[in-house]
């Protein structure tokens, strides 16, 4: 039975529960898995603190709750600073190194991939698809959910016209996750 407690976080305005929202609906509904999606944001609605919690799992899940994630999705330095500490041992750290100057304050044995998100949503012409990027770069370097199921819940979760750019964006993470991993 494989059970996986991913946590997403960020600042307010870079998709963060959409992407917790897509990264659910692809483990649900197209790779039919369990999954959970609570989240967490300030007061303000963009600029503030933001984390989408996904729990995955092949049964049942009993407490929706992320305590220590297993893979952490970090898109801001502030994110950082408060989100990894949490990291299980043996995680996964997956950040946006546009965003984030990673400082080594993780637990050891982690797995760490970085991305330049930001930057390559910028040269696609869109700031505001680095959220999409990054899950393209999720799914190249892990096992969760498939490619499929996850471009299948892009494209039923995103605004009509944008289905270009955003698989362009999320082909940009992904591509750069399957040379990173290997």
């Amino acid at each position: 039975m494989k059970h996986t407690d991913i946590k997403i976080c960020g600042f307010g305005g870079q998709g963060i529960i959409l992407s917790g929202y897509i990264m659910g609906k692809a483990a649900t509904i197209y790779d039919k898995k369990y999954a959970t999606l609570t989240q967490s944001y300030g007061p303000e609605s963009r600029g503030g603190a933001c984390s989408a919690q996904v729990i995955i799992s092949d049964s049942e899940i009993d407490y929706p709750e992320v305590l220590h994630p297993d893979i952490l999705i970090v898109m801001s330095k502030e994110a950082y600073d408060k989100y990894v500490p949490g990291l299980n041992s043996n995680g996964m750290l997956i950040y946006d190194d546009d965003m984030v100057e990673n400082s080594n304050k993780f637990p050891s044995g982690t797995k760490i991939f970085s991305i330049p998100a930001t930057r390559f949503a910028e040269d696609i012409g869109r700031k505001i698809v680095a959220n999409i990027i990054m899950l393209g770069f999720f799914t190249a370097v892990t096992d969760i959910i498939e490619t499929k199921s996850m471009e299948d819940a892009l494209l039923s979760s995103i605004p009509v016209g944008t289905e270009e750019l955003n698989l362009k964006a999320f082909h940009t993470g992904y591509n750069y996750g399957l040379k990173k991993s290997k």
